[in-house]
């Protein structure tokens, strides 16, 4: 224990200071719908063409949305599979291969992503003679940026398993490959999950770095909209791409929480059929493995 448990004036000082808190949140909220309420932002026509289907803004934001999506899960595909293979590369004995794979790695971490979308659009075709699509641009540089980052996730999680669970691998002869896709990686996985998932949910938010290059997501459809509609609907349509942004990331987030928990629940009913009830994973392990050596 780092502090002892709040006695009754602790416990009535945090109640106090939750109730301003919360008042003084309430009151900000307050201001902010009643300067709103002056400027007319408020007004139910103004909200209204959101979901007004004669106006197209609806369909509009619904194929931005899809657009958004398609980026994001063939990003988070391919910057996760490229993730685990630069943390094996990493994590290897031979210099050859760890040296360049962290050189690569730092640099796509160093790099700023909305340069690296911007030199992928204009500097790819020049200096590279690609042609890619405004898709394609938006995935690759989702995808480099990202795989760095899930890169040293990955690497974090598998050096973070107690030595003793590789050893005793090694004791039964498992090669290193073996070892780190089949007792390292799967341990390492429930304790990365939370990290995995917030690295996911930044990717998703920035698709919206598309606009720089016109690709239809969600807040170059917002911007669209507004400049055919004129900028009387600008907090309207912004809130709208910002609301779907929060449900979308809201969703992830609770399937990989749902995910967390039946891995968890897997791994207690494992452990309560193992032959070793009670022991924990390296004593496991390491008792498997003196009983085959």
């Amino acid at each position: 224990m780092l502090f002892d448990d709040l006695g009754p004036r602790g416990r009535r000082n945090v109640r106090i200071s939750s109730i301003v808190g919360g008042l003084f949140v309430l009151g900000l909220l307050a201001l902010a719908l009643q300067r709103l309420s002056a400027n007319g932002q408020l007004e139910a026509d103004r909200w209204a063409i959101l979901f007004d289907s004669r106006t197209g803004v609806p369909q509009s934001l619904g194929k931005a949305l899809i657009a958004t999506l398609q980026v994001a899960a063939v990003a988070m595909v391919f910057a996760t599979i490229l993730g685990a293979i630069l943390a094996f590369a990493r994590l290897s004995d031979h210099a050859l291969i760890r040296v360049p794979v962290a050189v690569v790695v730092e640099f796509f971490r160093a790099i700023p992503l909305v340069i690296l979308i911007l030199f992928l659009f204009l500097g790819a075709r020049q200096v590279l003679s690609l042609d890619l699509s405004r898709f394609w641009t938006l995935v690759l540089g989702l995808v480099l940026y990202n795989m760095a980052v899930l890169c040293e996730i990955i690497r974090a999680g598998i050096l973070s398993i107690d030595r003793g669970q590789s050893e005793a691998a090694y004791a039964i002869g498992m090669r290193k490959s073996q070892v780190l896709v089949f007792i390292l990686l799967p341990q390492a996985i429930r304790r990365m999950l939370p990290a995995l998932v917030s690295q996911l949910v930044v990717l998703l938010k920035d698709t919206s770095l598309g606009f720089i290059i016109a690709y239809p997501e969600l807040l170059q459809k917002a911007g669209d909209n507004i400049n055919f509609f004129g900028s009387r609907y600008s907090l309207q349509l912004y809130v709208a791409a910002a609301a779907i942004y929060i449900v979308v990331n809201f969703l992830l987030s609770t399937a990989a929480s749902q995910l967390e928990k039946r891995v968890n629940r897997s791994r207690r009913i494992a452990a309560g059929a193992a032959p070793l009830a009670g022991a924990n994973e390296d004593q496991t392990l390491t008792a498997v493995a003196i009983d085959r050596g």
